[in-house]
Parts: structure tokens; C-alpha cells; sequence
């Protein structure tokens, strides 16, 4: 609404009809208690789809906003770090920025009176210079306690303040006509709300403060996400929400007692980066305009596999992911300097694929290394140094010495350097060809070598049993696309694959088993996790031990149980096994005298019968084994599936929801994209994160490992 100007109106004057909840004792209760200043509290406005959402900052984001707003830091233009570090708040130009992404600014209000609006019925703030004459006018009521008090604005938009419990906006919805009646008459009533506390809005206390693991989250194809559309970031939002909700269930003993706090969460979105490249417009020239929808849906999202599958493109996701994560993962430390826990990455679809190539060709550096002294440090950096002189004086290129060794470039950070990276360096267009062009030609060279070098057995795998057994695997890496695979900046703890092609895609290279013995070279956790319904995802398991079968691990539902209509499955085919059981044991027993012959059964004394009887009861229980197809229950747990995990089960199957069950197909798009909000999957996550630092369950699943 327009800045308002107040004006006390007569009571004679014609007023809107009162509304039969107005008591006048409300006001005169209220006048007796005198008046108390309204507690503000921090929104900030969402768009989305053309419609304007105002949310509440959590209880302790507008705690931290407000003192800063009255120790007048917001004439400094002061930055408050918001959502558990994700946002800022600039104060001084009221918007909300984000972190680690881009988004759009939000504006940010320092709200005290709120109107109901029309659409959906929620309160909207008004804004913060209205919000103080509002205040002004009910502070003058509640004094003198004078109340029916009119407030018009310029747009002829009216507030009257009844009394306290009722306070009532009037938009008008045409001028007045020759009738003479006013724009009070023909408009619609609002209701309007002094204070948060009565408008019921759901609001937040926060997240904790100490963080004690990172999570970066690759998305699959396609920019959206879920079934609903919504793309990485918010969908990663829903799954740090559910991790918060999921560590105050399971692991409140550990938070009570200031062991842990959080896990973090940051999305790595590539697909904005892949279709920058041009590719659609070269795409959309040779699109058939016949089922336009369609066709464009299938260009946005599926062709990313096939674009993945291209040396070309495929080198351009790897860069866009690794360095992202790299990029992510020095601002998280930047604004978060004390931060000591590990890294860990999850990928979904596509996105897992993509991470567990670039996990495969990591190198991993030697053991004494990572303990060597502080002087060979400094050895190995002055050598490194001096790498980085001599390459450059062989390309004629020793006048950006000074460049490189201003920011403490080594010889390893210069094979990990992109051409962004040199174009910020300062570094002209015709040096930075040369560089990149030295860059790729060792990185094939030495490609060249490691693959002569693993040519003999067939086999990269370290650990491998002699040549005869190193005969019958493929090389993890076989069949990939020939790129340059960039390297991380730090060695994840825990490899998370939510709906993963994995398994496929190796088998289309060519892999057809993975030896035992290998795992990742910078990460010894691998999870692959899968709902029973999803038709993008793969096993993994059978690859290392394709001689036995065996189900991959059911994941325990949150709440400590299975299913109830999977346990009634279940009960019901041990029911039908021993029925059948039983009743074949009958038909043989009756079989079996009938067909006897009648002499010696005429013969028979009672003694003999009765130890036939007994004979043939003893037969009884053999057809059981037979009939029964159920494993033992505690065959899962004694199955060796090789180092890829650390001798731990890989595969993890969610348990299907009740409806679900009734038909598969309908529900295998929502298999594939219910990964963000199942509580089952975040509290693995969470329950395999925290046992690398000692923290454990409140109290174990049943079922879990």
C-alpha cells in the first residue's frame, strides 16, 4: 500500500458496518493494561510464478537480524549470515543473497502488522514505514483509548482500527459513481494483525550452529528434479530439512550432550553450464516442430546422457562438477574457518554415474607423504616452484613468472588450473592456449602410460591375486569416454548413489566383473542406494559376486519397523509355504496305506502300524527345505563383497509405501525421483556419516548392519 496519511474522523461520519465479534470490552481491557510495544520479526519474499510468498526468518536468523538493526549496523550496510550460512542479509538495502548458488534477491522486511490476503488467505506484511504509523495510531488508541479511528492512504485504501481484537483493511474496487457511494462501501474486508504471534505462521528455531560434515549433491538429467518440477537447490533443501528433523529423532542423546550438530548440504548444479555451450541452438535448428512439448522436454533432459556419452560434452560436465565442488568446497572453508569434519559426495541418476568416473580416476597420493616432515614440505614446494619456472621458460613464456609464483602456483596446482582460472590470473589469450595445450598433452601422456602399464593383466586394480586371477576382471575405467578427469581438492569420506545407473553403464563397457579387491582410490565408502520401483536403478553387488544370489540389504524404516503391509506379505507366504507343507505331508502319509499291500496289512500287529506312522512323520518335515524357497535370514550379513565399500554391504533397497504396492509401473517415475524426502535415505546417510567420528543411533534399527 501507498504511504498513508492519518486522519481522526468524526463518529457521525458513515462507517463500515461493525462485525458482530467486535467486543468493545476487548478495548477497554486492553486501554487498563496499558500499551506494550510490538515484537517484530524478520520475513523475506519468495517469487514464484508470479506470486509473491512472505516467509519468516527462523527464530534465531530474526533474533540476529534485530540486534544488528538496533546497534544501527544497518546504516553500515552490515552483512548478517542467515539459514545456517547459506544466505546473507544485506541490511542496509533490505535483500536476502545467497551463498553458494544463484538465485534471485529476495526482499527482506522488518514486519509488525500484517494484512490477510486474497489468494491463499495468508498474511502479508505491510511495509515498514506503514507498519510505524500503524503502530503510531494504535499507541494514540490504546492510550486515550479512542477507538473506530479511520487511516486513509492517497489510493483511497482505508484502515479502522475497531478495537484491539479487530482491525479491518478496505481495498476499494472502483472509483465512486454518480450514487455517491464510497470506496469503504464496495470493497472487500481484510483482516489485519498487529504482531507475528497472531497470524499463526509456522516459524523456524534454527539450525545449530556447529557443522560437522560436508555433503556435496549432484543432480541427474534434466534441470528438474522431482516429480515436481523443482530444481537441485530446493530439492536439497527438502533433504537438509529432513536431515534436521531425522538427527532430533535419532540422535538427540549426542545433541543434548554437544557431541554433533549437523550435517551440511550444498546442491552442484552442471546442466545450466552444459546448455550454455550453444548446444541448444544447434539442437533446436534441427528439431521437428511437430509435438513441440515433447520434443523439447526430450532435448532438455534425456539428451544429457547421450551428451555425457560424448568426448566433447562429456569433458565439459566433468570440468563444470569437479570444479564447482572445488569452488564450493574453499568458499565452505572460507566462511567457515573452523570447520575440522570431512567431505563426503551424493549423486543422483546421471549425477551418481558422474561422480563415481571421476572417483575412479583420482590419484591417490603415497602414504608417507601425508606424514612426512615440515622441511620436506618446504623442499617439495621450492622444487614445485621450480617445476613451474622451467615449464614456463620452455614454452617462451618467463615473463609470467612473477604471475604464478604471486599466487603460490606448484606444478601440481598447475595441472589442476582451467582456463578460467588463468584468464583471472591475468594471463593473455595466446599464453593461455600454450599452457593448456602443454596441460592436455602430459595428461594424455601420462594416460597413455598407466593404461600400458595395467595392459599385461587386464586389470588397474591394486591388490590383484597373481595373473591368473587378474585374467577375468576389466579395468574399472574400461570403455569410458576419453577425457581429462580433474581431481578434487580433498578425499571424500563416503560415496552416496541415489537411483544409480552405475552398474549398467559398466556392464555396456564391457565391465563384467569387479575384482574384490578394488576400491576407490581416494574414497572407501560406496553406497548405492535404490527404491524397489525404480526403473533407472541398478545393482552393483552382483558385479563383484556374480556366482551366488542374494537380496541386497532392505533399508529399516525410520520409525524402527518394517512396513505393516510387507510384514503381512510376508506372513502370509510363510502361511501358504506351511500350509502347502502340511498338506502334502497328509496326501503322502494317506498315499502311502492306501498303496500298501493288504496281506501284511491284515497281518500287521498295532505295534508295526504305529511305527509306520511314526516313519512316515519323520518323512514329513524333509519337504520343508524342499518346498521352502527362503534364504537364511542371517546369509546377508556373512557375504563378502569385496573392499569397494570396506567389506560392507553396497546395496540398499528402500521398502515400497502401501499404495505403491498395488502397481509398479504407476509408481516407477515417483521410485525414481523420492529419494529428497525419504527420511529412510537421509537417516542412512546420517546414521554410516556420523559412525566415522564414533556417534551412533539412540537406539539401533532392527535390521540395519
Amino acid at each position: 500500500p501507498a504511504p498513508l496519511c492519518r486522519s481522526i474522523m468524526s463518529a457521525r461520519e458513515p462507517q463500515p458496518p461493525l462485525l458482530p465479534w467486535a467486543a468493545p470490552e476487548a478495548a477497554e481491557s486492553d486501554a487498563a493494561n496499558g500499551y506494550e510495544a510490538v515484537a517484530p520479526h524478520w520475513f523475506y519474499c519468495k517469487v514464484a510464478s508470479n506470486r509473491e510468498r512472505w516467509l519468516p526468518f527462523s527464530t534465531q536468523d530474526s533474533e540476529r537480524l534485530e540486534e544488528a538493526h538496533s546497534a544501527g549496523k544497518d546504516k553500515e550496510d552490515a552483512v548478517v549470515p542467515t539459514s545456517g550460512g547459506r544466505y546473507d542479509v544485506h541490511l542496509k538495502q533490505r535483500q536476502r543473497v545467497a551463498v553458494y548458488w544463484e538465485e534471485e534477491v529476495a526482499e527482506v522486511r522488518r514486519c509488525t502488522w500484517f494484512y490477510k490476503g486474497d489468494k491463499d488467505n495468508k498474511y502479508i506484511p505491510y511495509s515498514e514505514a506503514f507498519s510505524e504509523e500503524l503502530e503510531e495510531a494504535y499507541k494514540v488508541a490504546v492510550t486515550l483509548d479512542e477507538w473506530k479511528k479511520k487511516l486513509e492512504s492517497p489510493s483511497r485504501e482505508i484502515i479502522i482500527l475497531h478495537n484491539p481484537k479487530l482491525m479491518v483493511h478496505y481495498q476499494p474496487v472502483a472509483t465512486s459513481d454518480d450514487w455517491g457511494s464510497t470506496p469503504t462501501e464496495q470493497g472487500r474486508p481484510r483482516t489485519v494483525k498487529r504482531g507475528v504471534e497472531n497470524i499463526a505462521a509456522e516459524i523456524p528455531n534454527g539450525e545449530p550452529l556447529q557443522i560437522d560434515h560436508l555433503v556435496f549433491v549432484v543432480h541427474g538429467i534434466g534441470p528438474a528434479c522431482d516429480i515436481r518440477f523443482r530444481s537441485i537447490v530446493q530439492c536439497v533443501n527438502d533433504f537438509r530439512s529432513v536431515s534436521l528433523s531425522m538427527l532430533q529423532a535419532h540422535f538427540r542423546k549426542a545433541q543434548e550432550q554437544q557431541q554433533i550438530g549437523r550435517v551440511e548440504f550444498l546442491p552442484v548444479n552442471w546442466h545450466s553450464a552444459l546448455h550454455s555451450t550453444g548446444v541448444d541452438v544447434d539442437l533446436e535448428r534441427i528439431t521437428l516442430p511437430s509435438i513441440s512439448r515433447l520434443r523439447h522436454f526430450i532435448n532438455d533432459t534425456i539428451l544429457d546422457a547421450f551428451f555425457y556419452n560424448s568426448s566433447t560434452y562429456c569433458q565439459t560436465i566433468l570440468d563444470t562438477v569437479a570444479s564447482e565442488m572445488n569452488r564450493l568446497y574453499l568458499l565452505f572453508l572460507q566462511r567457515n574457518p573452523d570447520f575440522k569434519g570431512g567431505v563426503s559426495i551424493a549423486g543422483h541418476s546421471l549425477g551418481s554415474l558422474i561422480l563415481f568416473d571421476i572417483l575412479t580416476n583420482q590419484k591417490a597420493a603415497p602414504e608417507e607423504g601425508e606424514h612426512s616432515g615440515e622441511e620436506s614440505k618446504v623442499t617439495a614446494s621450492n622444487k614445485s616452484a621450480e617445476e613451474v619456472k622451467e615449464i614456463l621458460k620452455e614454452l617462451e613464456l618467463s615473463e609470467y613468472c612473477h604471475v604464478f609464483e604471486k599466487e603460490k602456483i606448484d606444478g601440481e596446482s598447475l595441472f589442476l588450473c582451467l582456463e578460467n582460472n588463468l584468464k583471472e590470473m591475468g594471463i593473455p589469450l595466446g599464453p593461455r592456449m600454450k599452457i593448456l595445450h602443454y596441460i592436455s598433452s602430459k595428461r594424455e601422456m601420462q594416460d597413455t602410460r598407466d593404461r600400458s602399464a595395467a595392459a599385461p593383466g587386464h586389470s588397474g586394480q591394486p591388490g590383484a591375486e597373481g595373473p591368473s586371477r587378474d585374467c577375468q576382471y576389466r579395468d574399472i575405467g574400461l570403455g569410458q569416454v576419453a577425457a581429462n578427469y580433474p581431481q578434487l581438492l580433498y578425499k571424500p569420506t563416503i560415496f552416496f548413489a541415489f537411483g544409480s545407473p552405475i552398474g549398467m553403464f559398466l556392464t555396456v563397457r564391457g565391465v563384467k566383473r569387479i575384482n574384490p579387491n578394488y576400491s576407490l582410490p581416494t574414497c572407501k565408502g560406496f553406497f548405492n542406494i535404490f527404491h524397489p520401483f525404480d526403473p533407472v536403478a541398478y545393482r552393483i553387488e552382483p558385479m563383484i559376486v556374480p556366482d551366488l544370489e542374494f537380496e541386497p540389504m532392505l533399508l529399516p524404516h525410520h520409525k524402527g519397523r518394517k512396513r505393516m503391509h510387507l510384514e503381512l506379505k510376508e506372513g502370509l507366504t510363510r502361511m501358504s509355504v506351511d500350509l502347502k507343507n502340511n498338506l502334502l505331508g497328509s496326501l503322502r502319509v494317506a498315499w502311502q496305506s492306501f498303496t500298501r499291500s493288504p496281506l501284511p496289512a491284515v497281518e500287521a500287529t498295532g505295534t508295526e502300524m504305529e511305527a509306520e506312522a511314526e516313519a512316515g512323520a519323520e518323512k514329513q518335515p524333509d519337504a520343508k527345505p524342499e518346498e521352502s524357497p527362503a534364504p537364511a535370514k542371517e546369509e546377508p550379513s556373512v557375504i563378502n563383497v569385496g573392499r569397494l565399500n570396506g567389506g560392507n554391504r553396497i546395496d540398499y533397497v528402500l521398502q515400497e509405501k502401501p499404495i505403491e504396492s498395488f502397481n509398479e509401473y504407476l509408481f516407477s517415475l515417483q521410485g525414481h525421483l523420492c529419494y529428497w524426502e525419504s527420511e529412510d535415505t537421509v537417516l542412512l546417510v546420517l546414521k554410516e556419516i556420523y559412525q566415522t567420528i564414533g556417534v551412533t543411533l539412540d537406539q539401533p534399527l532392527p535390521g540395519s548392519q
